[in-house]
């Protein structure tokens, strides 16, 4: 709804708060739309090492024309960054764990 500026006013900030939080539990449409928001710097100052991180995450698990989205990203991405930064981007993904609410 932050998003779009629909049923509230538009705000990339708090879009990105709420994306995350269901990015980080393992939502994979949000992990696309934190990895978005990195890219383009909408709410958040553009980032394209943590942009990488959130489309691998949702490339691996989404299936279909959504998975293929998410690997063109992946793809477009890697030309901007150096080696380091690709590698930095695959550590980032591989040691992510999602977070889980009221457990620990």
């Amino acid at each position: 709804m932050f998003a779009a500026g629909e049923g509230t006013p538009h705000d990339d900030t708090e879009a990105l708060n709420w994306y995350r939080d269901a990015a980080e539990q393992g939502h994979a449409p949000s992990q696309r739309n934190v990895g978005y928001m990195y890219a383009t710097g909408e709410g958040v100052p553009q980032d394209y090492v943590q942009a990488h991180e959130w489309y691998d995450l949702a490339a691996s698990r989404m299936s279909g024309e959504e998975r293929a989205k998410a690997l063109r990203a992946c793809r477009l991405l890697s030309r901007a960054l150096t080696p380091t930064q690709m590698e930095q981007a695959r550590k980032l993904a591989q040691e992510w764990r999602p977070k889980r609410r009221g457990l620990g």
